[in-house]
């Protein structure tokens, strides 16, 4: 270990004055054994250093042939090794400039051992959780109601700690998105329904409101359970009330008020379920006379589960749901100009909405990806394959 004396000796061959640094000179040294495998760094901010200062842990989740990402309680972060030209040290008691009073009267040396080096840190960036997974997997072994006879496939079954173990997104991603996709817990196991199945709990709702003249703002959860118990399970009309209802209280009394986007939504993709295509026009009408009295269906309610296509004649409309379209950005657009050459920006924002970033817009996003132009006075974007070199 240096002494006081070679320091000074050092600072004079570098022709540095003593008086212009700190009082307290740090000397290394290191530890016996020290790898540079024993040790990782990681960079975080402010927010995760928080999460970890209050001992909320962090986790890092993929499967062998993913790409590693770390999750806090409700954010995803990707993972990417940053290299570093200076070597990075881990060094036990060492204290920052800002640490040190100086409020000695003559210098003096530390020592302190060196415990692990890195050439490299992990750095993180905030990503979009990877859920597209979720639902593949539930949809393994989709409950399609009550088994006949009692007996049920057992396999291909999830509960909540399988999917944190198997799905690239924090656990509060998840428990919004299973609620997105209509998911239930049944026998402790995440199952998600059957299309078949769920649309027959939504047509057992909406007939019984039209048949008991019920305003679609005020179904009785108990009335409900009492009528349609002898058809299905009670738990699933209530988990079908919850799907596209709001629960409210009145008197003691339990009541939802049916969404109008959402069952309206439900309805259209009932019978768009089948079809290639639907001629517009007959589709509005079918529509409107398919959903309760006092709703109306709109267009709008369809954004990123139908595409309608002005330019044919007549005009139609089709199932294009942006949950089966890829999560990659590039693969995203890649296949949704295989679908169309050309897009308007209304019909594409509802298809790419949900790969911007916090501070990035849709426009951003089409300026990067594809390339726009003028076409009868309307802008209209397609892939900047397309470009003619």
């Amino acid at each position: 270990m240096r002494t006081l004396e070679e320091v000074q000796a050092t600072l004079e061959i570098a022709k540095l004055k003593e008086e212009d640094l700190q009082k307290t000179v740090h000397c290394l040294s290191f530890g016996k054994n020290v790898s540079s495998a024993d040790y990782c760094l990681m960079e975080l901010d402010d927010t995760l250093c928080r999460h970890i200062e209050a001992g909320q842990s962090l986790v890092i989740r993929g499967d062998k042939d993913e790409r590693a990402v770390l999750c806090s309680g409700d954010k995803t972060y990707d993972l990417k090794i940053a290299d570093t030209s200076n070597l990075l040290l881990f060094v036990l008691g060492c204290r920052t400039p800002d640490q040190l009073t100086n409020s000695q009267e003559s210098s003096h040396v530390a020592h302190a051992q060196i415990w692990g080096f890195s050439n490299s840190y992990w750095e993180l960036k905030k990503q979009r959780p990877k859920l597209k997974k979720l639902k593949k997997l539930l949809m393994e072994n989709p409950y399609e109601g009550p088994a006949l006879g009692g007996e049920e496939v057992t396999e291909n079954r999830y509960t909540m700690q399988d999917l944190l173990e198997r799905i690239q997104a924090s656990e509060e991603e998840i428990k919004t998105h299973l609620e997105t996709i209509h998911a239930c817990q049944i026998d402790g196991y995440w199952r998600v329904l059957d299309f078949d199945y769920e649309m027959k709990l939504l047509g057992h709702v909406t007939q019984l409101v039209d048949s008991e003249s019920w305003s679609f703002n005020k179904v009785c959860l108990e009335t409900s359970l009492e009528e349609l118990a002898p058809l299905e399970p009670k738990e699933m009309i209530e988990h079908c009330l919850n799907s596209y209802g709001k629960r409210y209280t009145e008197n003691d009394k339990i009541f939802y008020a049916l969404h109008e986007d959402k069952v309206c939504r439900g309805t259209a993709l009932l019978l768009l379920h089948n079809a290639v295509k639907f001629n517009l026009r007959e589709f509005q009408e079918v529509w409107q006379q398919s959903v309760p009295e006092g709703m109306s269906t709109r267009l709008d309610q369809l954004k990123s589960v139908a595409l309608v296509d002005r330019t044919s004649r007549p005009e139609t409309i089709c199932l294009l749901r942006v949950e089966d379209l890829p999560e990659d950005t590039q693969e995203r657009f890649n296949h949704l100009f295989s679908l169309r050459e050309k897009w308007t920006e209304d019909d594409i924002t509802p298809y790419i909405q949900d790969l911007c970033g916090e501070k990035q817009t849709t426009g951003a996003l089409l300026t990067k990806y594809a390339r726009s132009s003028m076409q009868n006075g309307i802008k209209v974007f397609n892939s900047r394959r397309l470009v003619a070199t």
